[in-house]
């Protein structure tokens, strides 16, 4: 044995130094990469000593060896999507997502693929697409989840009913076992001869395993040791999917892939609630549907709110609904299947959708069930724990009345849905973890009671974790527990794969995270109205489901830019969140606002706020980084961007009158250089052009006429208009004029605070927020729609306004009557003009979070334009691409995004409203884009 330093610092930086001269891949142990692999998607909180990123199964195979030597736990990972606290540990925690997730071997013939562990799912399945081919289980995580993440928890998903558990689909593993070895494990007479005693174990102990274990499809809580029965030709490789990486670290695996469905049709039920849903279950799985999943009108009902009535379309009368799907080798058979089943059912309304946009829309909130559920109906904050008990199809309806009952009794609510065709289910519950944690292990003890009561099982694809395994004594006998102890000591014997999990558990409200978070109180920046003033509660929104660490720009999706430029966790909405969350711990990161690792994980943040749109959860990292940001520098100096990027609307009064002479100034190579300097920006950006005239000394020019009966319009010219591009406010004025508005032009002044607000000065933000009010609120109470031209200026109103301004009743009405000039148009009684042109568009982040773009392509089809939608941001966004520090993730987003987009669609125009967005594309490309009201105005000319 080594001798180790004296203290568990030394300790820790001296294994850190040989591991990272010994391994290719990354290794880690600074404070602000610890804290975000404290925890997962749990409530549980562990911090590491060392994190490391292999990039082979050699760095894989050294890293156990030396944690072995110095006997350091070690903990496999992910995506880190876990909701029982699988993927966390203290000592060594590899994360394989980064560089070992490639597909190795596509073999379509005898159906199979051999991937690395860190594949995440979703990439696998599009490098199956063109084979027709699909893995069967397919967990709603399936766009950040991997692989061997997925063999650990032993995961199922919807399509688990017609494709088996994970275990099912697994063909031969690559196993690096607790002792160091390598072992090649499969299916087999002799599939137990690579672990020494094993085969003992297994005859010796035949009674307990055909008694106890693989009872239902769903008993995934313990070990799956059925498999290694005779009768299931001992197969290894399935008992090891469940162990949650306690007894081996997956190297590769080999596993069966399945044709895809021809044409699946979707049928969806309609039941007085969930209960009486559960109950006609048996009577549809006879059908032998795909799936067959449980949705709660109370989930329905938050999303309605959140995001309207068109967020949840096709859906029928009811108050719980069975999601169906169905197959045939076309959509006609398919649907001949689906009104055969329903002619089985005792649903009160029923539609049916052929596959298509009705049928991905309603999977999506299926899909999105994880994120939604962590808020109750009232807005409380819901939490994992009992997240996918479950039970025989059978028993399924009492078994929702009891535990609805229980609930209750304990004054406790949640959202459940899930996977009803396999009797499990999913629910987040509002246990009070910041005020009386202790409630949760009274509710944990009476659920597994009952749950087991049914013959079920507490855990049906999650696994068991840190949240259930205490539990497991309500399922198994002491005889089986002892099975699972022996079977791990084979493997791991020292005890260092994922300890207190399965085996020799943790307690079940150890380490939890919420209860040791500081309370932190909205003061004099935002005012966190949806969690009741509480920034913690603000904080701990992010439940770390991951989807900001999916790319899900083909679904139209923007989150997270920088993430998925840099495949960093730390620049994750994630990462982000878990590095605010340590700081209101304040164990690894110690130092407050001032904390270097809060900055380090903000300072790629792009503040685009498409997180506020597209996390379920709704975190808006935007509004955390500004309230830090302001918290961080209020009465002290600030970096130098702050006062000229984030000051920019007052330094375009200034110059406008000098506008010509700065232009000249700016196409000086050495002077352009130095003006960026002297901003803080990159000297590889170029200077926008200053308008000749700014809007504010045409304006005098400008004429309206009233109309009687007219749409009263109040035009507000933001700042970038009026300084940068002028000529889009007098193609504003032509077109509202053309749809019989009768248009006012506000009063200078008129300013959101956007660069101020990006930027974190608040205070200053405020009071220009408090005259933009005064200026417009006059023409809101007289009748008047303020329209906004640019979209992020717009979404500030929309947005920040009411945040930062609540007790101001003004601020309020004015935030309801901004409009932009699409929203505005598609209200209106008016022809407008065929276009008919071909548009590849780049929405504003700022637009599509806060206001959407639906409506902008609503009209632009009535308009006759045909139009590809550039999803993702541009990259600049705002000051963050002109920043020092920031310009190579800029431009990468850019290359992969919209500069891609224009490449491959060299006949289109390109549209995009903002300002910083066409300033990205002709920076980069020096292709020429539109605002809407030109494309327009030219056609009305």
């Amino acid at each position: 044995m080594t001798d180790i330093a004296p203290t568990i610092l030394d300790r820790v930086e001296h294994i850190t130094a040989r591991l990272t001269e010994l391994l290719d891949g990354d290794v880690d142990a600074s404070s602000l990469t610890r804290s975000m692999y404290s925890t997962d998607a749990s409530n549980y909180r562990v911090v590491p000593d060392i994190v490391v990123l292999p990039k082979n199964s050699d760095d894989v195979v050294t890293a156990l060896d030396i944690a072995r030597e110095y006997s350091l736990t070690v903990t496999a990972r992910g995506g880190g999507t876990s909701m029982a606290g699988n993927a966390i540990g203290p000592g060594l925690v590899l994360d394989f997502s980064k560089y070992m997730n490639n597909v190795l071997h596509i073999d379509p013939e005898n159906h199979t693929a051999t991937v690395q562990p860190g594949v995440v799912l979703s990439d696998l399945q599009h490098q199956l697409a063109p084979y027709g081919l699909r893995f069967g289980p397919d967990p709603s995580s399936a766009n950040r989840c991997t692989i061997a993440g997925m063999i650990g928890n032993n995961a199922c998903g919807p399509h688990g009913l017609s494709y088996g558990c994970t275990a099912d689909n697994i063909v031969t593993l690559k196993l690096l076992t607790g002792r160091g070895e390598i072992l090649e494990v499969g299916v087999g007479p002799n599939g137990l001869d690579a672990v020494p005693g094993l085969d003992e174990l297994v005859m010796g102990e035949l009674a307990v395993l055909r008694t106890e274990f693989g009872r239902f499809n769903r008993q995934i809580s313990g070990y799956s040791m059925e498999h290694l029965l005779p009768e299931n030709n001992r197969n290894l490789a399935a008992a090891i999917a469940g162990t949650e990486g306690t007894v081996g670290i997956i190297l590769e695996a080999t596993v069966r892939v399945v044709p895809r469905s021809a044409a699946p049709a979707l049928a969806v039920l309609g039941y007085a609630d969930m209960a009486t849903a559960a109950d006609d279950v048996v009577n549809l799985l006879p059908h032998k549907p795909l799936a067959l999943e449980g949705l709660d009108a109370a989930m329905v009902d938050v999303i309605r709110r959140t995001k309207g009535d068109a967020a949840t379309p096709g859906l029928p009368e009811g108050g719980g609904w069975l999601m169906i799907e169905v197959d045939g080798p076309d959509t006609e058979e398919a649907l001949r299947n689906a009104q055969a089943l329903i002619a089985d059912a005792t649903a009160v309304d029923t539609v049916v959708h052929s596959a298509g946009p009705e049928a991905i829309r309603l999977w999506q909130i299926r899909a999105d069930g994880a994120g939604l559920a962590s808020r109750t109906p009232a807005g409380e904050a819901a939490w994992p724990g009992w997240e996918d008990s479950a039970v025989p199809p059978e028993h399924l309806g009492a078994y929702l009345r009891k535990l609805e009952a229980l609930m209750h009794a304990h004054q406790l609510s949640g959202l459940a849905y899930g996977h009803f065709g396999d009797g499990c289910i999913h629910l987040r519950i509002d246990f009070p973890l910041a005020t009386v944690p202790e409630g949760l292990r009274l509710f944990m003890e009476e659920a597994a009671e009952l749950a087991t009561s049914y013959g079920g099982s507490l855990s049906g694809e999650h696994g068991d974790g840190r949240a259930r395994s205490e539990l497991l004594h309500t399922m198994y006998s002491d005889e089986a527990l002892d099975v699972m102890a022996r079977f791990k000591g084979l493997l791991d014997p020292d005890d260092l794969l994922n300890p207190g999990v399965v085996v020799r558990p943790k307690p079940l409200d150890a380490d939890l995270r919420r209860p040791a978070a500081a309370t932190m109180m909205a003061t004099d920046g935002f005012a966190f109205a949806s969690d009741d003033g509480n920034f913690t509660n603000a904080m701990h929104r992010c439940v770390g489901i991951g989807k900001c660490r999916a790319d899900g720009r083909e679904q139209g999706a923007f989150m997270c830019p920088s993430y998925i430029a840099t495949g960093d966790e730390k620049n994750s909405t994630r990462g982000r969140a878990r590095a605010l969350q340590e700081m209101l711990n304040g164990g690894v990161v110690s130092d407050g606002w001032d904390s270097p690792e809060v900055h380090e994980a903000l300072d790629l943040c792009l503040s685009c706020k498409a997180c506020a749109s597209d996390c379920p959860t709704g975190v808006d990292m935007a509004t955390y980084k500004s309230e830090t940001l302001h918290r961080t520098y209020q009465g002290r100096l600030r970096p130098r961007a702050h006062y000229t990027l984030g000051r920019l609307p007052q330094w375009l009064r200034l110059v406008g009158p000098f506008g010509r002479i700065v232009n000249a100034l700016g196409k000086i190579t050495p002077l352009r250089k130095a003006m960026l300097f002297a901003m803080g920006a990159d000297g590889r950006r170029s200077l926008p052009e200053l308008a000749a005239k700014p809007f504010r000394r045409l304006r005098k020019n400008v004429h309206t006429t009233a109309k009687p009966e007219a749409t009263k319009v109040v035009l507000w010219v933001d700042s970038f208009t009026d300084g940068l591009a002028p000529e889009i406010a007098l193609d504003a004025i032509t077109v509202l004029e053309a749809a019989g508005c009768e248009v006012t032009i506000a009063e200078p002044g008129v300013c959101c605070g956007l660069t101020l607000v990006s930027t974190g000065q608040l205070t200053a933000a405020k009071r220009e927020l408090t005259n933009t009010v005064e200026i417009l609120h006059p023409y809101v109470a007289a009748g008047y729609t303020v329209v906004g031209l640019e979209p992020s200026c717009t979404a500030t109103l929309r947005s920040d306004l009411v945040e930062l301004l609540p007790q101001e009743p003004g601020a309020h009405e004015v935030s309801q009557q901004v409009k932009t000039i699409a929203e505005l148009l598609t209200t209106l009684d008016w022809q407008p003009p065929r276009l008919d042109r071909k548009l590849l568009i780049q929405p504003h982040c700022h637009q599509y979070a806060i206001m959407g773009f639906e409506t902008d392509q609503k009209l632009l089809e009535t308009l006759g334009c045909d139009v590809e939608i550039s999803a993702g941001c541009c990259g600049l966004a705002g000051n963050f691409g002109m920043e020092r520090g920031h310009y190579e993730v800029s431009v990468k987003i850019a290359e992969e995004g919209i500069l891609n987009n224009i490449n491959r669609s060299p006949d289109r125009e390109v549209l995009a409203d903002g300002f910083s967005c066409r300033t990205q594309i002709t920076d980069l490309d020096g292709t020429s884009s539109k605002h809407l009201v030109q494309l327009i105005a030219e056609h009305l000319r």
